[in-house]
């Protein structure tokens, strides 16, 4: 193992979930849900905190793993997500409220995505989670742009989509829509961009300007 490779482990390794978020992971990999790495979610809960997060959307709902991590960094915010299994949206639901997060402060939807984006309102959420379907991955993008308020931020887990998108050789859809919307973004001067390698990649987008 390479000395990058055993970083890598170690920021994996060093993050303690607590038992309700390791057992809506369980509960993802039972489903057949790839959820947020360890180091990932916890960098999604610093990113919450930091931001002061009170409203939160998220574009794919999983088991409920990426939400109860940015729920714990922000425990006034309310949190919107997107799905279209509802299976998932359910066990979701149950991870949340077994975590002791009221029902008020999170709302399911079932849907797609690309039909329920339009009808948010801009301007309006802290932190917007992009992490689902990855043939819309630059549509979803750029709505939570419109989304995020300034200052505001949005996060794309599997940035680096299986180590694939760091090779310019590897031409499949998922990695080439990657690498675009990574090299546009860190062109642009209305936002702000960094890319962690912490998990399978986790691109942050903070909207400084319109």
């Amino acid at each position: 193992m390479s000395g990058k490779e055993m970083n890598w482990k170690y920021s994996e390794d060093v993050v303690l979930e607590p038992a309700g978020l390791a057992q809506a992971r369980a509960h993802s990999l039972e489903l057949g849900i790839d959820p947020v790495s360890p180091a990932v979610g916890a960098q999604l809960g610093v990113l919450a905190a930091a931001s002061g997060a009170q409203a939160i959307i998220e574009v794919g709902t999983g088991a409920g793993v990426s939400g109860l991590w940015m729920l714990r960094g922000a425990p006034q915010a309310s949190i919107t997500s997107i799905d279209t299994e509802i299976e998932y949206q359910q066990a979701a639901r149950a991870s949340f409220l077994a975590e002791g997060i009221p029902a008020n402060r999170f709302r399911l939807i079932a849907g797609r995505a690309v039909d329920v984006l339009p009808r948010m309102n801009e301007n309006s959420y802290d932190l917007v989670l992009v992490d689902a379907d990855t043939e819309n991955v630059i549509e979803y993008v750029e709505h939570g742009l419109r989304l995020v308020r300034k200052g505001g931020t949005v996060a794309v887990p599997h940035a680096l989509w299986r180590d694939r998108v760091a090779d310019p050789a590897q031409r499949d859809d998922t990695a080439t829509d990657f690498r675009t919307l990574i090299t546009e973004l860190s062109k642009s001067s209305a936002v702000l961009v960094a890319l962690s390698p912490a998990g399978d990649g986790l691109l942050q987008i903070t909207k400084v300007g319109d």
